[in-house]
């Protein structure tokens, strides 16, 4: 699995992780495939509160109990309740489903509905109580990023978590470069779209399929080894089935060369910049 660091003097991280949006629909068979991540080099496992109302958050402790040291584990606090008076009673609330001391990585969600400044001085606390080691954002576009970055200051926002896939590459545009220049993370999530990954036969799964024929690869873990070519890069696919897992846990070695790259980026062209960052 290539690593690379987390953001700004971050831990070295795995490219490609886990995510678990919608999990608890089949809880033994995504416990089972949460460890088996673990074992394949999939370290990074991202939840969040929100996730069937806490119930992939308790899934995730129970079935990482025991690994607790071999996971990078990031968490999400909703927006509304990152302020004074709230965001400790929802870190501790997230710990305490999660089976942990303290999170590696805790994310605004999206924008708060109150103040930034508040919002940030609400992570910041949690930080220096010992509850997370780090904070970040997710759904942040490079305006939004660099008015938290004013309030917080360099270094002190991990990773920007968003919407990231070969159909919908809008980030590419301005928050990526954005990121890259201040040391933050990007981690794409949704890698596969929503049931949409390119059929075999589309102009873009068939410049898939044969480039990873020329892998001994699926078309899959091209797309993955695509979304982390870039330096900084992170994705997070789900899976909650063992084949799925292994297939995504060997994108983690495969590397595109320059004219691959190209080819894909011809076959699945940036959108047209107009701002903001897709959440769907």
């Amino acid at each position: 699995m290539r690593k690379r660091p987390f953001g700004s003097d971050g831990p070295s991280v795995g490219v490609i992780g886990q995510g678990t949006w919608q999990l608890e629909r089949d809880r033994r068979r995504a416990g089972e495939a949460l460890r088996r991540g673990v074992e394949l080099g999939l370290q990074h496992v991202d939840t969040a509160e929100i996730y069937g109302s806490g119930a992939v958050e308790r899934l995730v402790g129970e079935a990482l109990q025991g690994l607790r040291d071999r996971v990078f584990l990031v968490s999400k606090i909703h927006p509304a309740r990152a302020t004074r008076r709230d965001a400790m009673r929802a870190c501790e609330a997230s710990l305490e489903r999660l089976g942990t001391d303290h999170l590696d990585v805790y994310l605004l969600h999206w924008l708060p509905p109150h103040s930034l400044e508040e919002a940030v001085e609400a992570m910041e606390s949690l930080v220096a109580a010992g509850r997370i080691r780090r904070w970040g954002v997710s759904n942040f576009d490079e305006v939004r990023l660099e008015q938290a970055l004013a309030i917080a200051g360099p270094g002190r926002i991990a990773c920007n978590q968003v919407l990231h896939h070969l159909e919908q590459r809008a980030v590419e545009h301005a928050v990526i470069p954005f990121c890259q220049r201040h040391g933050i993370a990007v981690v794409g999530y949704s890698p596969f779209a929503v049931g949409g990954f390119p059929a075999p036969a589309s102009h873009g799964g068939r410049a898939l399929q044969q480039i990873a024929a020329a892998h001994g690869a699926s078309a899959r873990q091209v797309a993955l080894a695509f979304l982390t070519r870039l330096p900084g890069t992170f994705t997070i696919p789900k899976a909650a089935n063992p084949a799925h897992l292994e297939d995504n846990a060997g994108a983690g070695d495969l590397r595109l060369d320059e004219q691959e790259i190209a080819r894909i980026e011809a076959a699945f062209p940036l959108p047209r910049h107009c701002g903001g960052v897709p959440m769907w």
